[in-house]
């Protein structure tokens, strides 16, 4: 991990948002993965693996509803946390921000809906 730069360093397996919990920020990876899952009867659903310039925990940012989500840190992982008022301070800077973080959530959502129709196309076999 680079020495002096901004954010927190995860170690591997640490948990950096609980599914459940009520958040109030998002992070953007900085260095590093990190695995998001959903834990359901027990079992852990991993969702995806991201990386370095991408985004986690937005929906925070935008509803005020409990982390649909697990986070944890795969290997060593640099997260740099933004709260709502620094979010909003900064799209205010430079708009083109949240473009950006809305291309991202349109990127899941289109790739959870191909994931849904896999499902229930594979269901209906």
């Amino acid at each position: 991990m680079t020495e002096g730069a901004l954010g927190r360093v995860y170690q591997d397996g640490e948990v950096i948002i609980y599914q459940g919990e009520v958040g109030n920020c998002m992070y953007i990876i900085q260095e590093g993965q990190v695995e998001v899952f959903v834990e359901k009867e027990g079992q852990e659903i991993r969702l995806e693996l991201l990386g370095e310039g991408e985004i986690v925990g937005e929906m925070a940012i935008f509803e005020n509803e409990v982390r649909s989500a697990t986070v944890r840190a795969s290997g060593q992982a640099r997260l740099l946390t933004v709260d709502k008022r620094n979010f909003l301070r900064r799209v205010h800077e430079d708009p083109s921000l949240a473009y950006r973080i809305v291309q991202s959530m349109s990127h899941r959502i289109r790739e959870m809906n191909k994931e849904v129709a896999r499902l229930k196309w594979a269901g209906n076999q």
